[in-house]
């Protein structure tokens, strides 16, 4: 219902991630764009006049993770954006133990893979492409480290699932490139393998 942040003049139903379907097999096409599967936590960074922090399941991360509510705090005010904060390992590859066990010496970083309201104005109806361009110019432009944006990874899918397991790493997430931001659902146009 949106009351853990009283301060907050977005609508509550915003306030809820798009979830991904599991494949056995990824689309392939143009209409497609290719991400690295994260192995972290999921996470809402939402700024009504201060940064809130929190989960899928909507737990408070502010107080586990100063470091990236501090680094989120010129994001414009009321805007609400979606990624992974993850825990690397000494090769740079993400390491779910460290993140759970809390490894003061795994560095944390906060991907950012989508935008859902920038600035008040609400642009889930916008396709993937125009919320990817607008998170990129009127976002991450003014973040620096520990935030990066989650990289559309450009190759064939061959390619990127050969690559995916000669490396070891969790998995791939194909979007449509079309797909509007759909809250809490599964529809299909996010997939993950």
């Amino acid at each position: 219902n949106g009351s853990w942040v009283p301060d907050i003049k977005i609508k509550a139903r915003f306030i809820e991630p798009m979830l991904l379907r599991r494949a056995e097999k990824l689309p392939e096409g143009a209409g497609w764009t290719y991400e690295l599967k994260l192995d972290g936590f999921r996470a809402l960074a939402i700024k009504s006049g201060r940064v809130h922090l929190r989960s899928r399941n909507d737990k408070d991360f502010n107080a586990k993770y100063p470091a990236i509510v501090q680094a989120l705090t010129p994001m414009p005010d009321e805007t609400v954006i979606d990624g992974e904060l993850v825990a690397v390992d000494e090769s740079g590859r993400p390491s779910f133990s460290a993140l759970q066990n809390g490894s003061a010496t795994a560095p944390l970083i906060y991907y950012v893979f989508d935008l859902m309201i920038l600035a008040c104005k609400d642009v889930t109806s916008e396709p993937l492409t125009e919320r990817r361009e607008l998170l990129t110019q009127q976002v991450l432009a003014n973040l620096d480290e520990p935030i990066r944006e989650s990289p559309v990874l450009e190759a064939t899918l061959a390619d990127l699932i050969s690559s995916v397991k000669a490396h070891g790493l969790e998995g791939l997430v194909a979007k449509r490139r079309a797909s509007r931001f759909e809250p809490g659902q599964r529809s299909g146009a996010w997939q993950k393998m």
